[in-house]
């Protein structure tokens, strides 16, 4: 049973939250691999749609991996000078 929920429960999510998260990322960048490859065929066609997927989806882990472990606060005005 570990197996199933030893990763869920380090990124702070229950085994079914994890599911839906991960497909639901999954769905996003199947989305982006269709964009990509129609826009091979046709240049003009999802010029900036696959890279705007990518965007959200990183922007989306970087948020919950802050939201879980936050930057100490020393550490964090370091990266602000």
């Amino acid at each position: 049973m570990q197996l199933f929920t030893q990763h869920p429960g380090s990124v702070g999510e229950t085994y079914f939250q994890h599911m839906a998260v991960a497909a639901s990322f999954g769905m996003r960048m199947f989305a982006g691999a269709a964009c990509c490859l129609v826009h091979a065929i046709f240049p003009f066609l999802f010029e900036r749609t696959a890279s705007a997927i990518i965007s959200e989806l990183h922007g989306c882990m970087v948020a919950n991996r802050v939201r879980l472990h936050p930057a100490p606060a020393n550490e964090a005005m370091s990266q602000d000078q």
